[in-house]
């Protein structure tokens, strides 16, 4: 039965420093795969934002006062603009946007590492 033991202890070392290894290198990957999310997500609020934005812009100064109606009487400007619209939002926040990526992206990332601090903390707490 020693034997038996033995083994099991041996098994343990072996598993251990491996174990804890492979589970640092599946936190970093989970870790860059919640970044990579947070940094896409914030930079598409953005640019909808903006284009939303840019769109609602568009409409309130696009058009001038006594100005012929005939001309807005196209039935896919709209869809055009809106389009258009959405394409300069995605440009400027491409290009460094106004900074509210970079807001939600701070307060997610502060958010996200209280998540994973308290499920470490929860994770070490010993089971009753």
């Amino acid at each position: 039965m020693s034997d038996i033991q033995g083994l099991g202890t041996i098994s343990s070392m072996v598993n251990g420093p491996l174990a804890s290894r492979e589970d640092a290198v599946i936190r970093q990957s989970a870790s860059s795969t919640v970044d990579a999310k947070i940094e896409k997500s914030a930079k598409d609020f953005e640019s909808i934002l903006l284009g939303s934005w840019m769109s609602q812009a568009e409409q309130s100064f696009g058009s001038l006062p006594g100005a012929d109606e005939d001309d807005d009487a196209d039935s896919g400007k709209e869809q055009f603009q809106g389009i258009a619209m959405q394409s300069l939002g995605s440009s400027m926040t491409a290009s460094g946007g106004i900074g509210i990526a970079a807001m939600i992206s701070k307060q997610l990332h502060k958010a996200e590492d209280a998540r994973a601090a308290s499920a470490a903390k929860g994770a070490a707490l010993p089971s009753k």
